[in-house]
Order: C-alpha cells, then sequence, then structure tokens
C-alpha cells in the first residue's frame, strides 16, 4: 500500500520524467521549473525510502523499484481518471423519498406536471402521492405519514405549518338537452378582449337555480357537499338531489350521461368533456362556491433537500397552471423561508 503523504501530482510528474527521459524536458512539458520538478521526485524517494532514478548526463533511466512504480502509477492515475468520470456522469441534486397528500381531484391536474418536472430537476428523488378526501390528506399530515400537503378551507391547523396556496371557485355542470339551464345563466362580463393562455369566460348561474336541479352528488363526507348543503342551509333553500354516490368515477359516469348536475371545483374542469352545444360549464353565485388551498409542512421539522425540491416543483408547476389558464384559480402563496 502506498504511504499516505503520496498523493496523484507527485506519480504525474513522476510518469511524465520517466516518459521524457530527463528532468529538463520534463519541467518544460509540465510548465513548471525544473528545481521544482527536482525536488518532486527527491520527496517521493524519501516518501518511499528508495532511489527511483539513475541521473547521468544523459538524463534519467528508472531503477527497478522505479520501473515499478511507473507501472503502478499508470494504472493507478488511470483508475483514478475512470473514477472521476463515473462520478461526473452520475445525475446530481437531491436524493431520497417524499411523500405528499393532497386531494385526488387537485392530483389528477398538478401531479402530472409536477412528477415529470421532478423527473429533469431531481431524478433521484422518488416521489409517493396520497391522493385522497381533503379529510384524509389532513390526518396524513397530521399522523406524519406525509412530507408535504395540499388542505381544504383549512388556513391553521395545530402542528402543522399551513401556507396559503390558491383560490378556486365552485361551477355547475351538466348535460343540459332542452336548454332550460342554459336560460338560466347570466353571461360573464369581460373587462376588454381575452388574452391567449387565460382562462374562457364562464356564463354564472344563481346557488339557488342551481340548488334545484336534479343533482349528481357525493356523500357528506366530502368537502364539496358539505360546501354545497352549508351554502343551501344558508339561505333556507333545499337541494334537488337526484343521484348520491361516493365514487367520482361513477358521478362522472352518470352526468356525462345526463342523469343532472354536479357541483366542480375549478381544478376538475380540464376532466370535462370536450365543448358541445347541449352541455353547460357555469360559476356559482350569489353566493360564490369557493375552495381555498394551503400548503402544509410538519411543524419544527427541518426540510430536507429532497423535501424542498418537491415543494419547489409543486409551486412552479401550480402557478404555470395558472398563469397559462389551465387552472381557474387565484395565486395566493408568498414566498417564505
Amino acid at each position: 500500500m502506498l504511504p499516505l503523504p503520496m498523493d496523484l501530482r507527485s506519480l504525474r510528474y513522476f510518469i511524465a520524467v520517466l516518459e521524457a527521459g530527463s528532468l529538463s524536458r520534463a519541467a518544460a512539458t509540465l510548465y513548471i521549473a525544473q528545481p521544482a520538478l527536482t525536488a518532486q521526485i527527491k520527496k517521493l524517494e524519501a516518501e518511499l525510502d528508495t532511489q527511483l532514478l539513475e541521473r547521468s548526463h544523459a538524463g534519467v533511466t528508472p531503477t527497478s523499484a522505479g520501473l515499478q512504480l511507473y507501472e503502478d502509477a499508470r494504472r493507478l492515475l488511470s483508475d483514478a481518471e475512470a473514477m472521476r468520470d463515473r462520478i461526473r456522469q452520475l445525475p446530481q441534486g437531491p436524493e431520497g423519498s417524499v411523500t405528499i397528500a393532497l386531494p385526488f381531484l387537485l392530483a389528477s391536474l398538478l401531479m402530472g406536471p409536477v412528477l415529470m418536472a421532478l423527473r429533469e430537476t431531481a431524478p433521484r428523488v422518488r416521489v409517493f402521492v396520497l391522493d385522497d378526501l381533503s379529510l384524509m390528506v389532513k390526518k396524513a399530515m397530521l399522523d406524519r405519514r406525509a412530507d408535504l400537503g395540499i388542505l381544504v378551507d383549512t388556513p391553521a391547523v395545530e402542528g402543522l405549518d399551513c401556507r396559503p396556496l390558491a383560490r378556486e371557485a365552485m361551477f355547475v355542470c351538466g348535460q343540459d338537452a332542452d336548454g332550460r339551464v342554459r336560460a338560466l345563466l347570466q353571461p360573464a362580463s369581460p373587462k376588454g378582449r381575452r388574452k391567449a393562455g387565460t382562462p374562457p369566460i364562464r356564463p354564472t348561474l344563481d346557488f339557488d337555480h342551481a340548488a334545484r336541479l336534479p343533482l349528481v352528488l357525493q356523500s357528506r363526507r366530502f368537502s364539496i357537499r358539505r360546501s354545497v348543503e352549508e351554502a343551501a342551509a344558508a339561505r333556507g333553500t333545499a337541494l334537488h338531489i337526484a343521484h348520491e354516490h361516493d365514487s367520482a368515477r361513477v358521478i362522472r359516469s352518470l352526468y356525462l350521461h345526463g342523469a343532472g348536475f354536479t357541483f366542480t371545483p375549478a381544478c376538475a374542469l380540464h376532466d370535462a368533456p370536450p365543448a358541445r352545444p347541449d352541455w353547460v360549464v357555469a360559476r356559482v353565485v350569489q353566493p360564490e362556491l369557493v375552495r381555498t388551498y394551503s400548503l402544509a409542512l410538519p411543524a419544527g421539522r427541518v426540510r430536507d433537500a429532497a423535501t424542498q425540491a418537491v415543494m419547489d416543483a409543486l409551486l412552479l408547476q401550480a402557478r404555470h397552471l395558472i398563469d397559462d389558464g389551465a387552472w381557474e384559480a387565484e395565486w395566493l402563496h408568498r414566498a417564505r423561508p
């Protein structure tokens, strides 16, 4: 085993001297002064406690020890270069596993862009997604089963660091085969011409009219249903519920086939069918129904680089979706440490 003080530079100098055949020619090749090179060779001989070169007026030749060192040093430097190349080729950036919890309707819109972005910016970070009911998202955060979460209508929770993220409106959508609902809509009043990349200008529908439509809703375990019922109770309005199912897929299948109308947050509008003349999408007003999202992290926990990378990607992609008009929401997040 080589003595620890020996470094790769000394070995490179020694190889250069042997291959040049003289200290002066090697010094010119290495762009260093000959006395400095001579001192390096003497230091190497002192470390190994053996003579490595035979010196004469014609130049230098290796001793048997010098020849052995030359062969070993060539192999060692080749291995060092290969190791450096392997390290350089490794993907850089944070590494680890991160679990994010968020409502399933928002996950459908947001997590595709986030995971695609992370594959480019943080390929060594593995992301696990818990998409569930808003109540279960909150529970996953409190149980410390998730490193990062997006909560619905929950601006503060003990044990969590909650930060405003975005606010979106609620819409009524469904098949209006006979045109009776369309007659109730109030046209939006755009301020100027719609710009490219901005959300479409939606008509509005008063909540009282929406409540009297045949409704396809999930059970009271779901935050959308609770928001609708709270608005109805506040106005003394009865809801006309035609179908009630917990499965989002069943709800979607029902209203797509004309079984009724449903209340939908803006983040789920991208999943609506292609534009067709009998399809209604209207923002609910009088009162306006909104959902507010908060970004949540465990309070007091130091964020590692992997969690920070996921949070940065989530914030960036959410902002892009809003700015591009793909998510009809208002950005609320303000950067802070």
